[in-house]
């Protein structure tokens, strides 16, 4: 894995989802301020999925690792169809046919963020109806870091492209469709090559978990689900790509063991 060099030392922000991060509202537009300054290939690029069960911190890491990198940042649970939401308020489990489209929709939402940042006139290589479907999810969405992204004063010539967004990705299967395994990207792929996805795992135990959840506010995930996530999770940690932190460090510590990871493996190692 190969990450962007980077920018700043990473804030620590609060660790509730619902706090108010700095946001941006996402306009994929084409207008000749919006062009992306840099050109290359999806195949070097980067897909950065922060996973772990409800409670370890995702967002709060995504967002801090989209400071450090200059990489723009969404919570994957802003990609969740109605009917999840609506089912994880009552406090129902989410099965693996209601997970599909919303991972599809996330896998969708990375291309087409690294399509848009090298070149608008490289989306005509992506599946249409998809591209289009997908923009749309993303002008609803809000995404971090995109000023960092497309300003030409801050941006290094060999500023690596890529996003990073949180999801849980419990089971192995689920990170395939992440990782593009199950989706259609042959015209993307032949032409500019495919997005390459690494994970960062955010491993803690059930007692640290269960009292993050039960201090969170304003967030559809009950704390009885936690068990059910924890039964459910298939540890990535002997899967390529993968770097593993701990929930128990400081968010700046895992902010240095992802980028010192990526800088010195392709194949990520675990750091227990």
């Amino acid at each position: 894995m190969s990450l962007p060099s980077v920018h700043s030392e990473a804030p620590t922000y609060p660790e509730d989802r619902g706090a108010n991060h700095p946001a941006v509202n996402v306009n994929l537009d084409t207008s000749v301020e919006n062009k992306p300054l840099v050109d290359g290939n999806m195949s070097d690029a980067v897909f950065l999925v922060v996973m772990g069960v409800s409670g370890t911190g995702k967002s709060t890491l995504g967002a801090a690792l989209s400071k450090a990198l200059r990489l723009p940042f969404i919570d994957g649970d802003d990609l969740h169809p109605q009917s999840n939401v609506d089912k994880m308020s009552r406090g129902e489990p989410l099965t693996d046919t209601d997970r599909q489209p919303w991972l599809e929709t996330i896998r969708r939402t990375a291309v087409s963020s690294v399509l848009s940042q090298l070149g608008n006139h490289h989306k005509s290589h992506a599946e249409p109806n998809a591209m289009a479907e997908t923009e749309t999810t993303l002008d609803n969405c809000s995404m971090l870091g995109r000023n960092e992204q497309l300003s030409s004063s801050m941006r290094d010539k060999d500023q690596k492209l890529g996003i990073v967004i949180a999801c849980s990705a419990l089971k192995g299967s689920y990170r395939s469709v992440l990782r593009g395994e199950t989706l259609s990207e042959a015209e993307a792929s032949k032409h500019l090559g495919k997005l390459p996805t690494c994970f960062v795992y955010m491993k803690g135990s059930r007692e640290m978990l269960m009292n993050r959840m039960l201090k969170r506010q304003g967030h559809f995930m009950k704390a009885a689900m936690l068990d059910s996530q924890l039964k459910t999770l298939e540890s990535p940690e002997n899967e390529e790509g993968v770097v593993t932190v701990s929930i128990e460090w400081s968010t700046e510590d895992q902010v240095q063991e992802v980028v010192r990871a990526g800088e010195g493996h392709q194949h990520v190692a675990s750091k227990h």
